[in-house]
């Protein structure tokens, strides 16, 4: 068991929990060993499904803005950083068995896009309305353009209009409004019963005949790898270095300083 990923058993459902605190934040030492975590769940015949989840708070923040921007103008570095969560990313949609998420806290960014590769989310509900757990991608708010491979992920889940009116505004949007436009399937009270609500949905997955549902499964999200593959990193590298993306990741940057 990695430091940064735990590994529980569910009988024939493994669970990967991302464990960066505070807000797991994807940096190249959290998406190797997901990616690690990944691959030896896959190889392992006794597992037919896998549960990913996070801390009580957030399941994941996206990827680790500091750390990118430690990077400065090393290309190379920033390359690297952003293809170990594309690995994962890519990973995760060619799954050999269905991965669900169990969101048990904010989904931000690259939080959400890893869940929006999965085959099924179900989302802790927000304890208090005035503070509500939310997921999106807010990418535009802080900077960065959201590629269209991005895009296709968030559009064959709850339509392209309605995506499009959260994309352009990089807008989050509360668990329960999730569930209700359809960007998570189901909610549960708290963090244990969601990932308990994970479980049990691919549980119920191995009581049909496995063949046809594997074959029927790789029919139907074939689209996603391709998504992904259609993912330019150079191009997105050279948005990067813009001026108003600069200026909206400092400034993101010391906000986070502010706040730690």
């Amino acid at each position: 068991m990695s430091e940064l990923v735990h590994v529980q058993s569910h009988g024939p459902v493994r669970e990967l929990r991302l464990a960066r605190p505070p807000v797991n934040a994807l940096d190249d030492a959290l998406c190797a060993a997901l990616l690690q975590a990944l691959a030896d769940a896959f190889a392992d015949d006794a597992v037919s499904g896998v549960v990913l989840s996070g801390n009580d708070s957030v399941f994941s923040g996206g990827l680790d803005v500091p750390h990118l921007i430690s990077h400065g103008r090393d290309r190379a570095a920033l390359h690297a950083t952003w293809s170990a969560f594309f690995d994962v990313a890519k990973a995760i949609a060619a799954a050999p068995v269905p991965v669900a998420f169990a969101l048990t806290g904010h989904a931000p960014a690259g939080g959400c896009v890893l869940a929006l590769c999965g085959d099924y989310r179900v989302m802790c509900r927000s304890a208090d309305p005035a503070r509500p757990l939310q997921i999106g991608l807010n990418e535009t708010q802080v900077g960065l353009a959201v590629p269209d491979g991005i895009q296709h992920l968030m559009r064959r889940v709850i339509g392209a209009h309605r995506a499009s009116l959260l994309l352009v505004p990089g807008a989050m949007v509360s668990a329960e409004h999730a569930l209700q436009i359809g960007l998570v399937d189901a909610l549960a009270d708290d963090a244990a019963a969601t990932v308990q609500h994970a479980v049990d949905w691919l549980r119920s997955l191995t009581r049909l005949p496995q063949t046809p549902l594997r074959k029927t499964r790789q029919v139907a999200r074939a689209d996603l790898g391709i998504a992904l593959d259609s993912v330019v990193l150079d191009e997105f590298i050279d948005d990067w270095f813009g001026p108003d993306t600069q200026a909206a990741l400092q400034a993101m940057a010391a906000r986070l300083r502010k706040s730690r």
